[in-house]
């Protein structure tokens, strides 16, 4: 499942992964293309769907109370939508990678990050093990 933080994106089959294939081969990157485009297709979508509905529903109501609840709307599905926004751009850098052949490699010590933490988490960076280790860094700076 993506973070909390990310929009639930569409269910696909689990990539059957063989023990003779090397990793992030062609057919696994076209998996993680296919699977990171139709996550930004929904999301474009939901975009799409939300100026709709802010056009046709902005109305000018009499009522503050009214008016009150509208923006309120309003603005919380302009929160959600700006969320999702930058995680489009998260998307797109993912993308960008799987064609400079950088996709699926931790950025902080290089190795694997693996096809199920990926499937889970289409946009990660970081391997299970640099991401535990910088959230509990984040955790101690908090304190």
């Amino acid at each position: 499942m993506p973070n909390s933080n990310d929009t639930q994106f569409t269910h696909f089959e689990p990539y059957p992964i063989r023990k003779d294939e090397e990793y992030m081969c062609e057919a696994q990157c076209d998996h993680f293309r296919g699977i990171l485009n139709s996550w930004k297709r929904e999301l474009m979508e939901e975009v799409d769907s939300t100026i709709h509905h802010l056009q046709e529903e902005a109305t000018n109501f009499a009522d503050p109370s009214d008016r009150a609840s509208q923006e309120e709307e309003f603005s919380l599905e302009l929160r959600t939508r700006d969320r999702e926004r930058k995680l489009i751009k998260k998307i797109d850098e993912a993308l960008e990678r799987i064609e400079e052949d950088d996709y699926g490699f931790c950025d902080a010590c290089g190795i694997e990050i693996g096809i199920r933490r990926l499937e889970a988490r289409p946009t990660a960076t970081l391997c299970i093990d640099c991401k535990t280790l910088a959230e509990i860094k984040e955790k101690q700076l908090g304190s």
